[in-house]
């Protein structure tokens, strides 16, 4: 069984290596010190659990676990941490199980030996949490052609719904989402204003409100070419958050 250990102290790595290899010959840990590493690492060395920190800079444990949500073959995810107050949180990102710090050898075991008994289909049943339920993410990710695409959502210019999906568009091409535009609305609701039914904008990227020749708007953005119409109804709320980012 492979075993990915990810939290961004070393010597916690070092400790819960030891520890995994103590209580079975046939487990293989490796180790990566934080979120994106170790999309990375399960995702080329098709890992069977991971043992992941929720609080790391950066990307945290809640994020990598529905970021692997997206791989082909989704490993059984154990969240290990000093904060208890992450429990219902942790389970809600598909955790197999939670382990508190420090961590008993007794109670990694039975974390381990449940993660063995889990089938990859019952792993990939498990829910993922409502995306508004706690931080925002700092990625947006797909798989795209059986790789996992990671695309930072400070690179995002807009997401935009088309037909049952979602493609963001950023400064390097677009991604296609397998999620809903209002979710991801209550989500990025501190960076994105919704300026049409079918598009939510990122007012930081925004470079100017221009009239069409129809008579009505588009927003252009720094970086890219495409344009986003603005809905009547949305345009004065439009008008007034670029006047206060100017």
């Amino acid at each position: 069984m492979k075993v990915l250990i990810v939290d961004d102290e070393p010597l916690a790595r070092a400790r819960l290596a030891r520890l995994v290899t103590e209580l079975e010959d046939d487990i293989e840990p490796e180790e990566a010190g934080n979120g994106p590493e170790a999309l990375q690492r399960a995702q080329e060395d098709a890992v069977d659990v991971v043992l992941l920190d929720i609080r790391m800079p950066g990307m945290d444990g809640i994020e990598v676990a529905r970021h692997l949500k997206h791989l082909a073959r989704s490993p059984a995810v154990i969240f290990t941490t000093a904060y208890d107050s992450h429990a219902l949180q942790a389970f809600e990102a598909s955790a197999v199980d939670y382990l508190l710090k420090p961590i008993r050898r007794g109670r990694l075991k039975e974390a381990l030996e449940r993660a063995r008994t889990l089938s990859g289909r019952q792993i990939d049943s498990l829910e993922v949490a409502d995306p508004g339920a706690g931080k925002a993410r700092t990625h947006v990710s797909a798989s795209l052609k059986g790789d996992l695409k990671l695309v930072p959502v400070d690179d995002v210019r807009f997401f935009r719904a088309e037909h049952k999906y979602v493609v963001a568009r950023h400064g390097h091409g677009e991604l296609v989402l397998d999620e809903a535009l209002s979710a991801l609305e209550h989500e990025f609701k501190q960076d994105f204003m919704r300026v049409h039914r079918n598009a939510l904008v990122a007012l930081a990227h925004v470079r100017a409100l221009e009239k069409t020749e129809g008579g009505g708007y588009r927003l252009r953005f720094g970086g890219i070419e495409d344009a986003v119409e603005v809905s009547r109804r949305c345009l004065p709320d439009v008008r007034r958050a670029l006047k206060r980012n100017d």
